[in-house]
This record gives structure tokens, C-alpha cells and sequence, in this order.
């Protein structure tokens, strides 16, 4: 199976259970990979035969900027549910990180895997 990704991308959202991550946006980084098959998109090189990385990122960021949770992992599984969106995509891994959350770490977050098969 083959991969689409998005590496790195950089928001700003309200999320965390702390009374500060209540009502100041934060920088979340947020990585995605897809699996799907490629070859059509390669055959008919087509963009509509295609997972559009654009879209999913789009899609993301609106999400992002749109949501209130207060759990990373809630985030994470809202994002894999756009991913599973499409119906080419046949499994999503999220990571969602939290990169100034914890003083002394670099990063804090959640990374989940999922598939047409297990939601």
C-alpha cells in the first residue's frame, strides 16, 4: 500500500484542560500519514484520481481552528475522521503534538492509528 502524508503542519488551537489552554490558542504540529493505492492517480495523472494532500490539509486546518477539545487524542480522532473521509484512503495514522506543553520536553502528544476496519 502506499502513503500520502503531511509532515509538520503548524496550527494554532484551543485545546488542553488547563484553565491558560481554555481560552489561549497554542501551537499544535500535526503530522499525518495515508495509506491508499497510488496507481490510478499515477496512471491517469489526474488530481481527482488522487488523495489531495491540499484538501486533507485544508480540511484539518478548518478543523483546527474550528474545535475546543480538551484532549489532544480527541483531536487526533476527529482529524482521522476527515482522513477516512475519503473514501481512497484506507487507513490514517495522526500524530497531534503539544510542543510547549511540558516544561523541560520538546514535545508532548498522542499519535493513533486508524482503519476502514477498526473505525
Amino acid at each position: 500500500m502506499d502513503r500520502v502524508f503531511i509532515r509538520d503542519l503548524l496550527l494554532r488551537a484551543i485545546v488542553g484542560i488547563n484553565d491558560d489552554e481554555r481560552v489561549n490558542r497554542q501551537d499544535v504540529i500535526v503530522n499525518i500519514e495515508m495509506t491508499t493505492d497510488c496507481r490510478p492517480a499515477a496512471a491517469s495523472d489526474a488530481i481527482e484520481d488522487a488523495v489531495n494532500y491540499r484538501d486533507v490539509a485544508k480540511r484539518t486546518i478548518d478543523l483546527v481552528e474550528r474545535s475546543q477539545f480538551f484532549l489532544v487524542e480527541t483531536l487526533a480522532e476527529e482529524i482521522a475522521s476527515v482522513c477516512l473521509g475519503d473514501g481512497r484512503v484506507q487507513s490514517v495514522r495522526v500524530t497531534v503534538e503539544k510542543p510547549t506543553a511540558v516544561r523541560f520536553a520538546k514535545s508532548v502528544g498522542v499519535s493513533i492509528e486508524r482503519s476502514r476496519e477498526n473505525g
